[in-house]
C-alpha cells in the first residue's frame, strides 16, 4: 500500500488532546507510529495503554478514521490468516515497540 501522511490524536490521562503527524501505509501502522512518537515525546501527558480511541485523519484527501482501541487490540492478537497478515501484524507489534509474537 502507498504511503499516506496521516494526523493521529489521542487524549491523554489529564484530558489534553496531543496529535503528532506521521506516515504509514495502513491504518494501524499510523495508530502504532502516532502511539509510539506521543509516548516517547516530553510535552505529551501520560498517554495510557487503555485509550478507548485514537483518531487518525489522512492527510489527502482529508479522511478521518476512528479507531476503537480494543478493536486494535483484538486484531493485534488475533492469529494470523496468511503470510501477509503475519507479516503485517509483526511490523503494526515492532512499530509500538511491542517485538513480534
Amino acid at each position: 500500500m502507498p504511503l499516506q501522511n496521516c494526523q493521529v490524536t489521542v487524549r491523554d490521562i489529564e484530558g489534553v488532546m496531543h496529535s503528532v503527524d506521521v506516515t504509514a501505509s495502513t491504518l494501524y501502522e499510523a495508530v502504532a507510529i502516532g502511539l509510539r512518537a506521543l509516548r516517547e515525546n516530553e510535552f505529551a501527558g501520560e498517554i495510557p495503554d487503555g485509550l478507548s480511541q485514537v483518531t487518525v485523519t489522512v492527510a489527502f484527501p482529508r479522511v478521518e478514521h476512528k479507531v476503537d482501541m480494543k478493536l486494535f487490540n483484538q486484531w493485534l492478537a488475533r492469529s494470523d490468516r496468511s503470510p501477509a497478515d503475519k507479516t503485517h501484524r509483526a511490523r503494526v507489534r515492532m512499530l509500538l515497540g511491542k517485538g513480534a509474537k
